[in-house]
C-alpha cells in the first residue's frame, strides 16, 4: 500500500513537470506584443536561440504587425552585437525584402556590409566572403554616392583589398615552396587597384597563439621537419600552362563573349560549372 502510495505521488509529480514543460512549449495562438515582449526579455538574458523562436511565432501568427519590421532589425543588431554575424545578416535580408523603405534600405545594407566585414577576424581562412564583401561594398558606393556611410564603406574596401593582397602574397609563397615559379608570379601580380602604393604595405603579424598552429603566413612552424623536394601539387592548383592562357592578351571578341558568359552565370542561368566550361572554350579561341 506504501509502495502504491509513493508511485501515485511519483506519477502525479511527472504529470505536473511535464505537463508544465509542454505547456511552455505549446504557446500559440497570442497577441503581437506578447511574442514582441518574449523577443525582447530573451535578447536581454542573451538566450537568442529562444528570442529566434520567439521571432518565429510572430511572423507565423502576426504577418502584418507593425512590430515585425522592428523585431526584425532588433534581432539582426543583437546578432551581431554577440558576433553571430551570418544570423545578423540573414535577419538584414529579411529587413530589406520586406519591410525597408528607400532610407532604411540604406542602412541595411550598409549593415549587410558591416556584418561581412566583422566576420573576417582572419583574412587567410575565407577567400570567397573578401570577394563577395569587396564586390558587395563596391555596389553600395555605386548605390547611394552621397550617403553618410560612404567613408565607412571606403575605408572597409580598402582594408579588404589590402586582406585580399595579404591572402594572394600566402598563395605565391605556397606555390614558392612548391618550386612553381608562374604561379607565384601570377598571385603576385593580382594587385588591380593603381592607387594603392602596394610597395608600402606590410604583411599583418600572425597573433603569437596562432602562429604556433598556423606558422606566421609565409611558412609553416612544421616547414623544418619538410624534406626540401618538389611537392605533389593537386590537381586543382593552377598549373603554368594555365597561367599562361590567362595571362596571354584576350580579343576584344573574347572579352564580349567572357562578359556575357559572366552574366549569364550572375543570372543563375549558367552554373559555374557551365560557365567555367565555356569560359575554357572562350580562351582556346
Amino acid at each position: 500500500m506504501k509502495f502504491k502510495k509513493s508511485f501515485l505521488l511519483i506519477l502525479f509529480a511527472s504529470s505536473l513537470f511535464f505537463g508544465g514543460c509542454s505547456k511552455e512549449l505549446e504557446e500559440y495562438n497570442k497577441p503581437a506584443v506578447y511574442w514582441y515582449g518574449k523577443i525582447i526579455e530573451n535578447i536581454s538574458k542573451r538566450d537568442l536561440e529562444q528570442a529566434d523562436e520567439y521571432y518565429s511565432s510572430l511572423q507565423g501568427e502576426h504577418i502584418g504587425s507593425p512590430l515585425l519590421p522592428e523585431a526584425t532589425m532588433i534581432l539582426a543588431i543583437a546578432h551581431m552585437h554577440y558576433e553571430e554575424y551570418l544570423l545578423s545578416e540573414h535577419f538584414l535580408n529579411e529587413y530589406v525584402k520586406r519591410y525597408a523603405t528607400v532610407n532604411e534600405k540604406e542602412d541595411a545594407d550598409f549593415l549587410k556590409i558591416k556584418a561581412k566585414y566583422m566576420a573576417l577576424p582572419n583574412p587567410r581562412r575565407d577567400q570567397a566572403l573578401i570577394e563577395e564583401a569587396i564586390k558587395e561594398a563596391q555596389n553600395f558606393k555605386n548605390r547611394y554616392p552621397n550617403s553618410m556611410y560612404y567613408s565607412v564603406v571606403d575605408t572597409m574596401q580598402t582594408r579588404l583589398y589590402m586582406a585580399e593582397a595579404a591572402l594572394n602574397e600566402t598563395i605565391a609563397d605556397l606555390y614558392d615552396r612548391l618550386d612553381k615559379p608562374k604561379s607565384a608570379q601570377h598571385y603576385r601580380a593580382i594587385k588591380p587597384q593603381p592607387w594603392i602604393k602596394w610597395n608600402e604595405i606590410d604583411r599583418a603579424n600572425t597573433a603569437w597563439y596562432r602562429e604556433w598552429f598556423e606558422g606566421d603566413g609565409t611558412s609553416s612552424w612544421y616547414a623544418f621537419m619538410i624534406p626540401d623536394t618538389k611537392s605533389v601539387v593537386s590537381r586543382n592548383s593552377v598549373s603554368d600552362n594555365s597561367l599562361e592562357k590567362q595571362t596571354k592578351k584576350l580579343t576584344s571578341f573574347q572579352e564580349s563573349e567572357l562578359e556575357k558568359a559572366k552574366d549569364l552565370r550572375d543570372k543563375d542561368i549558367l552554373s559555374d560549372a557551365e560557365y567555367q566550361t565555356l569560359k575554357e572554350k572562350i580562351l582556346e579561341l
